[in-house]
This record gives C-alpha cells, structure tokens and sequence, in this order.
C-alpha cells in the first residue's frame, strides 16, 4: 500500500537549480518508479544505492573490510562524481555512530559547497521503528510505502546528536511531521 506524505523542505533541494542545469542526484533506497519518473523532468544522473538492503552495517572485528571499505564497494562512485543533491530518507535510524562516521568518509569527496541533502530523524528516541520505502512524488510530496519486513539495526539518534555526527553537513532546516518524525534539509559545510 502506497501513502502519500506532504513535505515542507522537499522543493528547497530544488530552489537554486537551474532547468538546464545537469544534476547528479544521490538517492539511498531502491529506485522506485515515481523518483525515476519525477526525476526524468530533469537533466540528471541518478545513483541508487539501496544501503538498506545491506543492514545491519556493522564493525567487524575479524579480518574482513572495515566500514569505509565497505560503504567504498557499495557505493561504487567514480572518483569525478560530485553530488548536487542527496536523499538519504531514514537511513541514519539505522547506522550507528561508527557506520555514519565511515559513511560520511567515503561521501565527502564527492560533495561540493552546493550540495544539498534531505533526511528523517525521529523527534524522540523512543519512536517506534518504521519500516518504509521512499519515492518522490512531486515537488511538494512524497510516497511511502510499507516493507515487506522489518530492517535490523534501528539505532535512532537525536537532532543533536546527528548534527554532530553529520559534520560535512549543516542542517538549514527542520520540520516536525504529524507522526512525530524530523523531515530534515542540510547542506554541505566542507
């Protein structure tokens, strides 16, 4: 079942970009057919990278890739690729400190000054876990749809305590949503 969500910070990402500008667009989840299609409006590269369907991202104490290797091999960027815009949705809720950490390590060379993101946060930590795709509607909306199961790893943080842990980003905005989540707009603080 597909719900469709309102949003206040959505349009931002787009605000000072030009029509005949050409975006590369980082995208955190698999592509659904209604961002593929929004984004086809666009002059734009589109990279999915469906991290959740890697979690639990976790430290491994053995001889296997650290973290930065692994966000490395999943995300797969050509060292040229600059993001003007990244959705990272929910992914946050279920990294812990050390997997944004490295996340965020392999991420920042491929921001530029003008790169804008949006994401979620919970606006209490004992917010219940939510299991939902993501996809872009319009300008003003976006789609949720419920998972199939359930994703390991819900490890939700703070406003603070991301604002910290984001270092390569500043957060310009926030808005409670109706059920008590963050809808989050940043740009980049390189």
């Amino acid at each position: 079942m597909t719900a469709s969500q309102s949003s206040k910070l959505l349009a931002s990402l787009f605000e000072h970009i030009d029509e005949e500008q050409r975006l590369t667009v980082l995208h955190i989840g698999p592509a659904l057919p209604e961002t593929v299609d929004f984004f086809s409006s666009f002059r734009c590269k589109l990279y999915f990278v469906d991290l959740f369907s890697e979690l639990p991202i976790i430290e491994t104490e053995d001889d296997g890739p650290t973290l930065e290797q692994t966000f490395r091999d999943l995300l797969q960027l050509q060292q040229d690729v600059k993001f003007d815009i990244c959705l990272f949705w929910d992914v946050f809720n279920f990294l812990d400190s050390a997997a944004i950490a490295a996340f965020l390590g392999v991420l920042r060379p491929h921001l530029h000054s003008g790169s804008v993101a949006h994401g979620f946060a919970v606006h209490n930590l004992r917010s219940p876990q939510r299991d939902q795709l993501y996809g872009i509607k319009r300008l003003d909306s976006f789609n949720i749809r419920s998972r199939a199961t359930a994703l390991p790893g819900y490890a939700p943080h703070t406003q603070g305590k991301l604002k910290t842990m984001l270092n390569c980003f500043k957060f310009d905005r926030s808005v409670l949503l109706s059920d008590s989540r963050l809808e989050l707009l940043f740009s980049a603080k390189l």
